[in-house]
Parts: structure tokens; C-alpha cells; sequence
């Protein structure tokens, strides 16, 4: 049991313990206060809790378990008071669930998350990815919400919200076509995320879980926000028999504002709504049996008239300038419904059925016609030159015109059972679940690229195989066309089942156990593919002595570590996306891809300074096979559709939180990764000319070849590949005045791997800049004088923030890809693509 704070003053003591409505005691339950987060304990295993509080003010305190409905207690203490506290929880889901998904997340690979400090952090995104920057996860783009997470695609990671998987749309190909993310920060009270390793009740996916609860209300409440970016509205409240509860969230967002900072100038309009909702019902108010329902509708509009763009790259040995002139405008939606309707029936308290029916429709269309006009020049690089900076000379002109008109209907239904069972007497708590899932997927494609160099068509008729120019121009050759319908069909079937249990030994020694099994069959590839998952935690009863110069005193203490060992055999039937190859057809022999975890761990929690730290160490290797080899476009991903390839990562991820200014809590991330892949059946040939010399297109003037050699690649860096990466969140407060406060956000990405649009994977080895962005917020707290002064306003707001924020501080250009400029002699040049710039917004938000 660990409490954590910093007074002025001799504090108070608050004490007790937590039951259930049985009289059960609640080990794991958390005890906090909202608006001091540093302030927080968790019951010890006997449902027992002790809080240090500041004497001499009144605090709101809360009592909460995973899965189950929170109370508020409103306390004040004189200096050196102890009072005692007793607290019943009710509504809890499973008692025996909470137990152990509450008190021993630490004994597996998991990471709780605080979803208080989710609205504070200075993110454009404004969702929920931005707490992941303290867990290993890797971002290279602030304007969409996907991320990688040891050397997987987004492709290969879960998101659930209440049990339930969430989708984000398909026809997505660029950062600024994303709106929202599905969770809604306002309405979360849970979040834990596991980067590999995980258990058997989590779905078919090779990467990583993100699993999100929202909140039950305990009584009336609700925050509004709102800033340049957009705002939110969120309402909560209680029926009063408190049989009937409902957390509802609306959130807007436009990018307008920040996407003028990108070197494409024109008419940016991107408005995204969404809209949900989070409802109980019981039928009495202990009633064992309870009904849920989740509902979303989100609507992504983006509409862009480009007009111009001007980029300078290189450096004093080259430098050269882009300017294009566009003509014409992209028009794309995204909209999407989601409802899911559940059913929780406590047969007893050793017994829980969970039955859940959820479905999910997009309907997608993208449609764009691009004409640009583009003049590659060379700069003036003679700094003591009047021109310097100036276009010295030009390497070429030429024009595209890029056409697009895709549609896409998806709908997904399931129906799910799960169940929870403690077996009392043998000690062991059992889960299992299955699933039906039935998928119809309608995808219309029609696009295309023209690009003319110097007045000619590239590539020039006469050099495609089976298109011959006739002399007069009236052949016109076309890059990545893809003209296809595709409708496809299928049901899919998962279980699993896992058993957990723990030991304790006469030296207070710990073992925690968790064996599980997941299958699943898909009828499209008809293929069915299961495999066992473990993971293993052992926590010593360790005593130790220090010695505290304040008092003279020595004082005994138990030091606080967890080690973890985790793995399994997952597997990943291929979704919609997968299974499309480059050319928009779909392969009728996709099958699902492999990946054997490893994954080895400590979590430490230790005193320093006289403050507490929590310190995260994992270790882990993927073993791959049967991959989908991918490109990756901004944040489109364009599968090969073919399982021909094997890989690897590994790799090591170092995190700590803690209290680096006192009482105030930041978190620091460091990770080591690489993955590579071998692409099994690929080759190429490389041509000699007569000099000796390889012939390198547009760059060799011997251009005849007079001999060649053929070369296999074999491994080469997955395009996730992303060496080392650190985040920084570190708060601050100002001593006299604590209502003032400041966020940092720091984030570092080593350098990604690239290569020209031929879709030839073994050419994807050059490396992008590093992404390097910091973001900050300023800060100052409504009301915190209550105890002093009451007002109308105070009393109705239980707190407020207002917040200034800054992003990219530091006005890097970070890179997300490359336009490719092909001049007449078939020399390429990789032109990057910026990011957004700095940007300031101001943000309010109140909670009532």
C-alpha cells in the first residue's frame, strides 16, 4: 500500500476499508483525490487503506474499482487527526474480476494509464493517444491518432472501449483526412495498455492492447471545453434510485487553424463531429442482473482547394527549391455508426455472464481531382553572393494530375459471450468468452496518377511493355492505376479460455500464474489457427532497514518489486486491408500472420528524494512469420496481400514516473528497437556497363549495359523500424502558487525507413529526418479558493483550467514523407513533405 503527497504541515490521516456490498473486502480499490492527483493509495490486500491528508481544508475524496460505480466522500481534518472511514462499493461487475484486474496489473505486462491527466497534455490531436507517449509507443505524425508499437503498424493493435474492439476508418491516406479518435477523453475513468505479451481474452491481433472503460456515473456532473481547435461538451448523471446512469460526450474538432502551417497553402475545411453515449440500467438498484448500451456516430468532413506550395531543401553543397501551382479540390467524408448492447447477470459473487451484441457501418468515399504545375530550381549557395537564396538556375518542370473516386461500405456485427468464475476453493479464477462475427464489405476503386516531365509523358509509352506511342501523342500513359470493385463476405469464430491463480509462501513470497488458449476460424481463408499464451510474476517479501537522519531513527520497509516473465503465440487473420493487394484486388489466399512473443519485465517502487518513483523495465523478442509485406504513405498502408515474408524485434523499454518536482507527478520514457524482415521469393538484377561502373538510371551517362548479377536482399528494415525513441511529460507547479502550472511534452523518433514509389521493398533503406517535437502548456486553475470566498461560480464549478498552449515549440519540420520529381533524364528527387508548424492555442475547460 503506497501513499504518496508532500505538506506544509503536520497532515491528517484518513483510514479504513473497502467492501463490497457482501461484505467482501476489495483489495486494489483506489483512493484519491481528483484534484491532487499525488494524492492516492490502493487498499492492501485485506480491503485496507490509509491517506495522508492536508490538514485544515476540505477534500473531496473517491473511492473506485475497476468495473465498479465510484463513491465521493467530502472530509476535513485537524493536524494530526486520524479518522476512520469505512466505505461499500456497489454495482461492482465481479468482485473476483476486480481482484485481480485491480490489485495485480503489476503482475502482468500491462500499464495502467491515468486517464486524469489525458485533458491537460498540449496535443493537436486532442484524444487519447497523447497519455500513450509515456507507454513504448512510437509516433511519427501529430495529425493522426495511429501509432506502432514494437515494430507492428497500426494495423496490429487492439483498441477496445467496454469489451468491445473499435475500428477507425479504411480509406484514410493522410494525417489531415483523420478527425477524432473514438475514445472520448471526457468520459474515460480506466485505461491500460500492454505493448506485447498479453493474455488470452484479448483479441487476434500481433502488437498490442489498448483497453479503455468509461465511466459510471455516481451523481450529476459534467465538463465543457473549448479552444481553437474545437470543443467538447460532457454530461453525466444518476437516476434517483441509482438504477439508471448516463455518461454522453459531443465533441467537434476543425484543423483549419493548424493545417495553414503546412507548406500546401489553399482552403483547408475539415470539420469532424462526434457524438456518444454510455448508458446503465438495473432493474433494482442490487439487482444481479444489469443492461449497458454504447452508441457512437462520428462524421469526418474534409475539403481542401490547394492552391500553391513552396518547400526549400538541401544543404550549402546543394539546395534546391519546389514550387507548385495546384488547380482543383479534394472532397471526402467518413462516417460511421456504432452500437453495442450488453447484458451483465452476477450469478453470484463467485460468478459473472457477460453477453454483448454490438455493430459497427462506415460509409467512406474520397474523391479528388489534383492538377499541379511544379518548377524544380536550383538555389544561389554563394553566400557572399546579392542572390544568395535566390533560384540560380532550373532543373526541371513538369505537371501531374492525380484522379480519385473510392467508395466504401463496411459492416461488422458480433455477438460475444464471456464469463468469470472463481473456483474457492482451489484458488483459481477462470475467464472465457467466444465470439461470432459477421462481415460484408463493399470497396469501389477508381484512381490514378498522370505525371508529364519536361513535356513528356513519365514513363514514356514507348518504355511500358505492350503501350506503343503513335508519333502524334495520342497515347497517354498512366502511373498507379487501380480500377477494381471488390465485395467481400465472411464470418469469423474466436474462444479462449485462461485460468489464473496465485501463491503465497511462508517467506511471503508471491507467484501469480495466467495459462490461457485463443482460436480462431475464418471462412474466407477457411483456415483455423490457435495458440497458448502465458505470462508469470514472481514478488518477493523483501525487509529492509533505513536509516532517516530527520528523526534519528531507523524504520523497517518492504521493498516493492515485481518480476514478470510473458508470451504466447499470436496470430492475426487479415482484415479487409490486408488482404487488398497493390493493383485494389483482393487475394482469395490471404492467410493469417504469426508472431511468438517474449517478453521479460520489473516494476519497481522505490523512494527517492523522499518521494516515491515507479520504475518499468521490459525486454522482449518477436519471432514473425507468415507477414504481409506493406508500404507506408503518410498513414496509408498499401499491402502486398501476399504472405511471403519473415521478420523479427527486439528490443528494451525503460520507464519511470514519479515526483521529480515534489508533490507533482511527470513520466519519461526510453526505448531501443529494431525489426527487420526478409522478403522470401524477391530479387533484382544489376547491370554493368562496358566502364565496370553499375548503371544507376538518370545518373550513369555509359547507360548500356554489357553484363548483370542477380541479388537477393534478404533482410532489410521493416518500415517500423525506429531505432530509439523518448518521451518526456514533465509537470511543474509554482511553489506559492500552485493553481499555476505547466506541461511539457517531448518527444524524440530516430530516424524511419524510405524509398522511391516502384513498390520494390529492398529499396526502402534510406532514412528519413528524425521526428523531434515538443509541445507545452501553460496553465492556471478556476476556483481553488472556495474555502476563502464563495460565488455563484464556485459553487456550481467544481473546477475549472485555463490553458495556453504552444505547439512545436521549437518550429522543427518534421518529415512524413517525400513527393517524388522525376526530370526528363529519369533522375528522381525526394522532396519531404512537412508536418505542421508552430501553432499557439488557447484552451478552456470547465468541470461542474
Amino acid at each position: 500500500m503506497i501513499s504518496c503527497a508532500g505538506f506544509a504541515q503536520e497532515p491528517g490521516v484518513l483510514y479504513g476499508i473497502v467492501r463490497d456490498l457482501s461484505g467482501n473486502t476489495i483489495p486494489g480499490a483506489s483512493v484519491y483525490i481528483e484534484s491532487k492527483p499525488t494524492i492516492n493509495t490502493l487498499t492492501d490486500a485485506e480491503g485496507k487503506y490509509e491517506l495522508d491528508l492536508p490538514a485544515e481544508r476540505d477534500w473531496e475524496i473517491i473511492f473506485s474499482t475497476l468495473g465498479g460505480q465510484a463513491q465521493r466522500k467530502l472530509v476535513r481534518l485537524a493536524p494530526g487527526e486520524r479518522k476512520e472511514m469505512n466505505i461499500r462499493l456497489s454495482n461492482v461487475e465481479t468482485i473476483r474480476q476486480v481482484n485481480i484486474s485491480a490489485s495485480d496489473e503489476r503482475r502482468k505486462p500491462i500499464n495502467k494509464l491515468d486517464p486524469r491527466i489525458v485533458v491537460n497534455i498540449p496535443t493537436p490531436s486532442q484524444g487519447i493517444e497523447g497519455i500513450l507517449a509515456v507507454a513504448p509507443v512510437n509516433f511519427s505524425n501529430e495529425l493522426s491518432s495511429s501509432y506502432s508499437v514494437r515494430g507492428g503498424n497500426f494495423d496490429e493493435n487492439l483498441v477496445y472501449v467496454n469489451d468491445i474492439q473499435v475500428y477507425r476508418p479504411f480509406l484514410v491516406r493522410a494525417g489531415q483526412q483523420e478527425g477524432l479518435s473514438f475514445p472520448n477523453p471526457d468520459m474515460v475513468d480506466n485505461i491500460e495498455f500492454s505493448a506485447g505479451g498479453f493474455e488470452a481474452k484479448y483479441g487476434d491481433r500481433m502488437s498490442s492492447v489498448l483497453d479503455i472503460r468509461y465511466r459510471r456515473p455516481t451523481e450529476f456532473g459534467g465538463r465543457v471545453s473549448g479552444g481553437f481547435l474545437g470543443g467538447s461538451i460532457q454530461l453525466e448523471d444518476i437516476g434517483k434510485k441509482k438504477r439508471f446512469t448516463h455518461n454522453t460526450g459531443i465533441r467537434y474538432k476543425s484543423n483549419a487553424y493548424l493545417l495553414g502551417s503546412l507548406d500546401t497553402q489553399g482552403d483547408y475545411n475539415p470539420n469532424y463531429t462526434d457524438v456518444q453515449t454510455f448508458i446503465t440500467f438495473k432493474p433494482e438498484e442490487y439487482s444481479p442482473l444489469e443492461i449497458q448500451f454504447l452508441g457512437n456516430y462520428s462524421r469526418n468532413r474534409y475539403n481542401f482547394i490547394p492552391s500553391t506550395r513552396e518547400t526549400d531543401i538541401g544543404n550549402i553543397n546543394e539546395a534546391l527549391r519546389l514550387t507548385i501551382f495546384f488547380d482543383g479540390q479534394e472532397v471526402s467524408q467518413f462516417e460511421t455508426w456504432f452500437g453495442a448492447l450488453s447484458t451483465n447477470y452476477l450469478v453470484n459473487e463467485k460468478v459473472l455472464l457477460r453477453f454483448i451484441g454490438s455493430g459497427f457501418q462506415t460509409d467512406e468515399t474520397e474523391t479528388f481531382d489534383i492538377l499541379g504545375a511544379y518548377s524544380l530550381d536550383e538555389l544561389e549557395r554563394d553566400l557572399g553572393s546579392d542572390q544568395f537564396g535566390e533560384v540560380l538556375r532550373n532543373r526541371g518542370v513538369g505537371g501531374f494530375l492525380e484522379h480519385a473516386r473510392n467508395s466504401l461500405n463496411a459492416r461488422v456485427y458480433n455477438f460475444t459471450h464471456k464469463g468469470f468464475a472463481e473456483l474457492e476453493q482451489s484458488g483459481h479464477y477462470l475467464e472465457w468468452g467466444a465470439r461470432y462475427q459477421y462481415e460484408d464489405i463493399l470497396d469501389k476503386l477508381s484512381e490514378w496518377t498522370y505525371i508529364d516531365s519536361a513535356g513528356y509523358a513519365s514513363p514514356r509509352p514507348n518504355d511500358i511493355p505492350g503501350v506503343a506511342g503513335n508519333g502524334n501523342g495520342q497515347t497517354i500513359a498512366l502511373h498507379d492505376v487501380i480500377k477494381n470493385q471488390n465485395h467481400v463476405i465472411s464470418s469469423r469464430i474466436t474462444g479462449f479460455v485462461q485460468d489464473s491463480k496465485e501463491w503465497e509462501f511462508e517467506n511471503g513470497d508471491k507467484v501469480t500464474a495466467n495459462l490461457g488458449v485463443r482460436g480462431n476460424y475464418w471462412t474466407f481463408s477457411d483456415q483455423f489457427v490457435w495458440g497458448p499464451r502465458a505470462n508469470l510474476s514472481y514478488k518477493p517479501f523483501q525487509e529492509r532497514t533505513r536509516h532517516i537522519k530527520k528523526t534519528g531513527q531507523d524504520t523497517t520497509f518492504v521493498r516493492d518489486v515485481v518480476f514478470t516473465l510473458a508470451g504466447g503465440v499470436y496470430w492475426q487473420p487479415a482484415f479487409y486491408r490486408e488482404m487488398r493487394d497493390l493493383q485494389g484486388g483482393v487475394n482469395p489466399d490471404i492467410k493469417a500472420q504469426r508472431a511468438i512473443h517474449v517478453v521479460g519485465g520489473m516494476d519497481y517502487i522505490f523512494l527517492a528524494f523522499g518521494r516515491p518513483f515507479k520504475l518499468i523495465t521490459e525486454v522482449y523478442y518477436k519471432d514473425m512469420d507468415y507477414l504481409i509485406p506493406y508500404e507506408v504513405d503518410n498513414v496509408k498502408l498499401r499491402y502486398y496481400a501476399t504472405n511471403n515474408a519473415k521478420g523479427y524485434a527486439y528490443g528494451a523499454d525503460v520507464m519511470l514516473n514519479g515526483e521529480f518536482i515534489n508533490g507533482v507527478q511527470s513520466w519519461m520514457r526510453l526505448s531501443y528497437l529494431k525489426t527487420e524482415e526478409d522478403i522470401l521469393d524477391d530479387f533484382y538484377y544489376e547491370y554493368v556497363n562496358s566502364d565496370g561502373e553499375v548503371i544507376i538510371p538518370g545518373y550513369t551517362l555509359n547507360d548500356t549495359p554489357v553484363d548483370s548479377s542477380i541479388t537477393y536482399p534478404g533482410y532489410i528494415p521493416r518500415p517500423t523500424d525506429q531505432r530509439v525513441s523518448f518521451s518526456l511529460l514533465f509537470q511543474d507547479e509554482m511553489p506559492r502558487w500552485p493553481e499555476f502550472k505547466v506541461l511539457l511534452s517531448l518527444y524524440y523518433g530516430a530516424p524511419l525507413p524510405f524509398g522511391p514509389p516502384s513498390f520494390e521493398r529492398y529499396l526502402d533503406t534510406e532514412r528519413t529526418p528524425a521526428y523531434r517535437r515538443v509541445d507545452i502548456g501553460f496553465s492556471r486553475e478556476l476556483f481553488t479558493n472556495r474555502e476563502k470566498k464563495t460565488t455563484k461560480l464556485n459553487t456550481f464549478f467544481k473546477s475549472g483550467r485555463i490553458q495556453l498552449e504552444v505547439f512545436n515549440l521549437l518550429g522543427i519540420n518534421n518529415t512524413i514523407n517525400y513527393t517524388w520529381i522525376e526530370d526528363v533524364n529519369g533522375r528522381q528527387y525526394a522532396i519531404p513533405n512537412f508536418l505542421t508548424g508552430r501553432r499557439i492555442n488557447l484552451k478552456l475547460s470547465l468541470q461542474f
